[in-house]
Parts: C-alpha cells; sequence; structure tokens
C-alpha cells in the first residue's frame, strides 16, 4: 500500500539522523517520572511510537487524501443562507480518518487525550499531509490553536476544550485578519466590550481567515478602547453559533479544499485568554511562530509531491528518440528541484528541533523550577535565551526559504511538464496555484526577512555558525567544502558591516540579499552534518554549497555597493502612478 512516509527516504534519513532521544527526554520528562496515566516503556519506546505515527499519517495521505484531492479542488465547500459553512464530503472523510487515527491531538499531552508528539514529529506529519493535499494541511495544521490554548488559557478552558480538540470533535482557527489589518495587527479593530456580569462579547469584521467556520475560534480584538496599538488588544476564544457568521467564502486562486472565510461578529459571547492586554505582544507571537513552521512544512509537502510528478514524467515522456530527463536542461530542473528540497527540509526540521528545546527548556524552568539544581537552572536559563533568538532568525527564515523554494519547484513542474502541465490532466496546475500561497499567509516573503534579518544584524548567526566551523570532518572533501561555507560566513560579516554603516532603511532595501547568504551558509553547514553519515548526502552537500558559493559572494558585493536608487529615486523608476 502506498504511505507518503515510507517511500520518502529523505525523511526516514533525518528521522534517525537527528538526536531524537534528546528531544523525547526532554519532551516525557514528566511521563517517564510516573506524572500521567500512560506510562512510555523508555526513551526508545518513544521513539519508536514516533515512528508509528509517522508511518500512520503517511498511509492516511497517501490513500486518502492524495486520492481525494482534485475532486475537492474542482468542487470547494458550500457557504450556507444561514451563515455556516458545510465541508465538502471528501473534507469530511478526511478529517473523520484521522480522527480514528486518533491524529487531531497530535502535540498536546496525554491528560487531554493528546499524543504528545514534538513539534519536530508534528512538523514531518504535517509536510506528508500537505503532500496529499495542500488544502486540507490547514486544517490539520490548525491544531496550533490548541497549543496556544494549552500554553496560556485558564484550567478551567483547557480541560472544556482541549479534550475536544484531541478526540476530533472541534476544529479551530486562527482569526486575526482585518479588511483594514492584514500584516499591520497593530491597527486591530473588532472591539471586546466588557459586561457587567463581567463576560465579554464580540463586535465587528475579520477577513481572510483560514477555516473561519471551525468551532473554536481565537479571536484578537480591541478590549482596551482607547490604546490605539498593539498594547490595547487580547485573544479571546469563541465558539461557533448564530452569533458569528460566515458572510462569504473567498473565491481564491488555490487552496479550494480549505475554507477562507470572511467573518461577522454580532454581540458575540467570548471568553479571555490569558491576561487583557497581551494579545498581540505574547499570545499571537507566539501562535504565528508555530504557524509559519507550519506553512514551512507545507510548502515542503507541496514542493515534494511537484517533484515527483517533475520526475516520474521526465523519466517516462520520450521526445527525440530517449526520455526527456536525458536532456541536460531537463536533467538540471529535476536535480535543482531535489537538492533544493532537501535543503528546504534540512533548515526546517533543524529549526523544528530547535523550537521544541526552547518550549521544553521553558516549561521545565516554569513548572519544575524547584526540583532543579542550580547548576541546571544556570544551564537551563542560558539556553532558553540562546533557543529564543534562535528561533527569532530560523523561524522566518525557514517559512522564507520553504515557501520561495515551493513555488519554484510547482513552476518547474509546469515546465517539465510542458502544455501537459498547463491543463488539468495533471495536478501540477494544482501544485502551482496551492503553492503560492505559501509566500502571502502568515506573513509575506517580505516580513520574513524583515525579521530574519535582525538575527543577521545582531550576530545571532556568527555566534550560531561557530559551532558549526569548529567541527573537523576525516573527509577532506568535507573540509574543502567547509572551508567554501568559512569564507561566505567572512563575506556576509564584512556586508552586515557595510550596511550597519548606513541608514536603516538601506538595511532593509538588502535585507533580501543577507537573508538568502545567510541561508545558503547555514543550510551547507546542516547538509555537510549529514554527509557524514550518508554517501549520497555528500554528492548533495558538495552541488548546494558549490553552486551557492558564487551566489552568496554576488549578494554581499550588492549589499556593499550601497546603491539605494530605487528608495532614492523610487517616483522617478516606478513611474507615474496609472490612472484607472
Amino acid at each position: 500500500m502506498p504511505n507518503f512516509f515510507n517511500d520518502n527516504q529523505d525523511i526516514r534519513f533525518l528521522f534517525d539522523y537527528f538526536d531524537l532521544q534528546e528531544l523525547a527526554a526532554i519532551q516525557e520528562r514528566e511521563t517517564l517520572n510516573g506524572d500521567a496515566d500512560y506510562l512510555p516503556d523508555s526513551v526508545a519506546d518513544v521513539i519508536d511510537n514516533y515512528r508509528r505515527i509517522l508511518e500512520i499519517a503517511g498511509e492516511i495521505a497517501a490513500e486518502t487524501l492524495a486520492p481525494n484531492a482534485e475532486q475537492i479542488d474542482a468542487e470547494g465547500n458550500t457557504l450556507n443562507p444561514d451563515g455556516t459553512v458545510t465541508l465538502h464530503p471528501l473534507i469530511q472523510q478526511n478529517l473523520k480518518r484521522f480522527t480514528q487515527a486518533d491524529m487531531m491531538g497530535f502535540t498536546l499531552p496525554r491528560k487531554y487525550g493528546g499524543l504528545n508528539c514534538p513539534i519536530f514529529i508534528y512538523t514531518m506529519a504535517t509536510e506528508l499531509v500537505a503532500r496529499g493535499d495542500g488544502s486540507f494541511m490547514n486544517m490539520f495544521g490548525l491544531q496550533g490553536i490548541a497549543d496556544t490554548i494549552y500554553a496560556f488559557a485558564s484550567d478551567e478552558i483547557k480541560d472544556e476544550v482541549l479534550p475536544k480538540f484531541s478526540s476530533g470533535a472541534v476544529t479551530g482557527a486562527m482569526v486575526l485578519t482585518e479588511p483594514d489589518a492584514g500584516s499591520d495587527l497593530q491597527a486591530v479593530r473588532l472591539r471586546a466590550d466588557r459586561l457587567p456580569d463581567g463576560s465579554w462579547v464580540l463586535n465587528g469584521v475579520k477577513r481572510f481567515i483560514t477555516n473561519g467556520c471551525g468551532e473554536i475560534l481565537l479571536i484578537l480584538a480591541r478590549s482596551e478602547h482607547e490604546i490605539k496599538d498593539g498594547r490595547g488588544l487580547s485573544l479571546f476564544l469563541c465558539e461557533r453559533s448564530p452569533a458569528v457568521k460566515v458572510r462569504c467564502l473567498e473565491k481564491k486562486l488555490g487552496i479550494h479544499g480549505s475554507p477562507t472565510c470572511e467573518l461577522v461578529f454580532d454581540n458575540t459571547p467570548a471568553r479571555l485568554i490569558g491576561e487583557r492586554q497581551r494579545g498581540l505582544i505574547t499570545y499571537v507571537l507566539a501562535l504565528m511562530n508555530g504557524a509559519r513552521l507550519g506553512i514551512a512544512a507545507q510548502s515542503l509537502g507541496i514542493a515534494e509531491a511537484a517533484y515527483r510528478l517533475a520526475r516520474t514524467y521526465a523519466h517516462t515522456r520520450v521526445q527525440f528518440g530517449a526520455p526527456i530527463e536525458r536532456l541536460a536542461p531537463v536533467a538540471e530542473i529535476i536535480v535543482g528541484m531535489q537538492i533544493k528540497i532537501e535543503a528546504m527540509r534540512a533548515l526546517t526540521y533543524e529549526t523544528a528541533r530547535i523550537c521544541d528545546l526552547e518550549n521544553n527548556t521553558n516549561r521545565l524552568l516554569e513548572r519544575h523550577f524547584d526540583q532543579l539544581s542550580d547548576t541546571e537552572k544556570k544551564e537551563f536559563k542560558q539556553n532558553s535565551r540562546m533557543y529564543k533568538r534562535l528561533n527569532a532568525m530560523l523561524t522566518p527564515m525557514s517559512k522564507y526559504f520553504c515557501a520561495e523554494g515551493c513555488i519554484s519547484a510547482a513552476s518547474d513542474t509546469v515546465q517539465v511538464l510542458g502544455g501537459s502541465g498547463y491543463i488539468k490532466d495533471y495536478p501540477a496546475e494544482r501544485y502551482w496555484r496551492d503553492a503560492r500561497i505559501t509566500a502571502i499567509y502568515e506573513g509575506t516573503s517580505q516580513l520574513q526577512v524583515v525579521a530574519a534579518i535582525k538575527g543577521i544584524i545582531s550576530g545571532v548567526l556568527v555566534t550560531y555558525l561557530d559551532s558549526f566551523e569548529k567541527k573537523t570532518y576525516n573527509d577532506p572533501k568535507l573540509e574543502e567544502l567547509k572551508a567554501i561555507l568559512i569564507k561566505g560566513r567572512e563575506e556576509i560579516q564584512s556586508a552586515v558591516g557595510f550596511a550597519k554603516s548606513q541608514n536603516g532603511v538601506y538595511i532593509e532595501l538588502i535585507a533580501r540579499r543577507l537573508v538568502d547568504a545567510a541561508i545558503a551558509v547555514l543550510t551547507g553547514h546542516y547538509l555537510l552534518g549529514q554527509a557524514t553519515k550518508n554517501e549520497r548526502k555528500k554528492h548533495v552537500a558538495e552541488l548546494f554549497i558549490v553552486q551557492n558559493e558564487s551566489a552568496v559572494t554576488m549578494k554581499c558585493v550588492q549589499v556593499k555597493q550601497g546603491c539605494s536608487k530605487v528608495i532614492d529615486d523610487y517616483e522617478l523608476l516606478a513611474g507615474s502612478v496609472p490612472v484607472a
């Protein structure tokens, strides 16, 4: 039977390559000490369970999601006259299959019926799901809503709501965007009013809400009406009811199976999550970091599906007496896609690992501080700060790199298939349509670059790279490749020094070049590490590093040219505003 975990050589390699013992031990620290109903026998038992979970996810993705995807894409969901939405029957079938497999409480603790999986395993599963159907991943990926509730809500809300997520009884939505507040969430205007009895009601409109028809909504609203910036915002939970209606389902380019809703709140009862005024500053930022990692995984899944179609077609399509993969220009596209996807996966999975280390370190500090030795307290605090700085850089890097890589892979697949890729006989055009949103939602690529550049400018990147540069390799070829990466880091440092001598606008202008260069160097080190465990990975690392060497140099040279004409002469170069 088809299985998207078992048939993916790279994912299975990375499952064994990463130190899952470290992740499992800290993830299950309380469980292994006897504080839960279900007790794994050992860390090895936990890791074996992770593999079984991924095999189940891979099976469902291959046997159910992928066969259903075309019909769902063609037919979509239905908006009812009463402001509710009926999901496509095949989407309901998809949800039922995952619910029956107990896959809807992926990262929640076992006390709420969850699987207690680390983000690393969840990221792998998300990629498998997205390969089956990129649009369904949005429902599967919105389990992050439950994580936010677990992290910040009261025990009463957690005990009531979280078991519903784990059982599959509810799905969720992250309700942030408004017609006049897209990326600028500080401009959110949806009103939250507290009634005399202490309860809350919401009034206003939200737009572009993925799965806004879900049963549990987390809503960013303005609770302090006199404060106009992000400090006036709080986070609320409300359940689907006649007081919140779907006014329309957006007609979109892609991800047709994912209902994107415009919501109207009319005195909608809601409950406060956590503390007032921390909605954006604390809670939504944490929620969006997880969402951005999810989009990186979604991008990987769509790119993997597109690559496999292109690879198969190039192998079977005969022109000029031979398969078109024998033509050098086509071979270059196919190999380039595969190498790029493996690089994307290396960055995303490492980011997920660091996220787990940060989350679990913070959890242990918060819940078991008194049980830690003085040495452990000091070590955990230092690690917590380090992981936070790394994640602030790696998460936007992953989202940006994977989204752009996904779009490129989907476009290349259409190109390899030629005319067949442009028509609906093959899913190539669907992959391209589904891919395009990944660089837009949960923060555009431009916003990810602006977020990632901070870690590069502040020195987080160089400090992180130091540990990789200190590694020694027995293979002379790997040492030679490491030297290329060290040279690249030196070029980045020089370019950063020049950029910091300019104004802030210039840094934003050249940020993409520095982020691209940093990703190339950083990912090269990841691939070098993998090359020590796998002979094929040596060739992957060599091609990726050598091909990016000149690109890193070029981007750094461009930064040091100091050209700011795009900003200085914008009106002249952009031309006059077109008249309608």
